[in-house]
Order: structure tokens, then sequence, then C-alpha cells
């Protein structure tokens, strides 16, 4: 259906009408859900000796994307890699809270990857306390220097 003129008489003198190639390169946030990785993380000796899975759901804010007007895979941030670059932070030492080895992955992502910040939630799904609950998580936000 074309547009009816009568849809645009609401629009103000300074208001634009513009194309994509008009509107400038969008902002660009990736995210990864669910990463499920088993690690050596917590404060009893168990958790650390025997292990327990964690999640980590990840966003990283790129900005201007050059992605977004390439279509080039070289042009974005490779999320095989972001996976692989958590995966590491997650499993190459031990810390003992959620919050350390959350702020451990998100420096990481920072120095690895053109990101303007980053968050990082690391859960536990099967925590070792005595109450039901669905999961512990703790929530870590970093922006670049």
């Amino acid at each position: 259906m074309a547009d009816d003129p009568e849809d645009y008489d609401d629009l103000d003198e300074d208001d634009e009408l513009s194309g994509d190639e008009e509107a400038g390169e969008p902002e660009v946030t990736i995210e990864i859900s669910g990463l499920s990785l088993y690690t050596h993380h917590g404060v009893s000796p168990a958790e650390q000796e025997i292990g327990q899975r964690l999640v980590f759901d990840l966003r990283l804010d790129v900005g201007d994307c050059d992605a977004t007007l390439t279509d080039r895979i070289e042009d974005t941030v490779d999320y095989a890699k972001v996976c692989q670059e958590v995966a590491l932070a997650a499993q190459q030492r031990s810390y003992r809270t959620l919050e350390r080895l959350a702020t451990a992955v998100a420096d990481r992502l920072l120095d690895r990857f053109d990101a303007q910040s980053v968050w990082v939630k690391a859960s536990k799904p099967e925590p070792p306390i005595p109450l039901p609950v669905d999961e512990v998580s703790v929530e870590v936000w970093r922006e670049a220097e």
C-alpha cells in the first residue's frame, strides 16, 4: 500500500522523512543468553573441588558497528569468541564469589573486544543452600575507560 500524503500532515516543518542511509548507523548491543559452563567456584570445598554448572548471560554494547552497513562478519563481534573468552575466564582459575568471577569475566570482555560497556550475569542454578531456590545470580556492569 502506498503512503498516503495525509499521513504526514501532523509532521512539523523541522521533522524529516529519511531512509536508512540518512539515519546514520544504529547503536548495536550483542546479547548471549544461557552460556552453560562447568566450573569450580564457590566458598565451600565441595564447590571448589567437585565443581558445578554456572550459567552466563552477557550483553556487549558495541556502539556504531560497521556490520550494520557492510554485512561483513569481520566488522562485528564474533559471538563464538566471546563465549570462548568467558569459558577461559571462568575455568582458568577458581573464585570464591560470583561477584569476583563476574567482574573478571567483564574485565576480560572489555579487554578483548571493542565494546563501550559489558554486562555479565553469572547464575548458580543449583546453589548449595538449605532452602529451595531456582537460582542465585550476580550481575556486573562495566564501562570501557
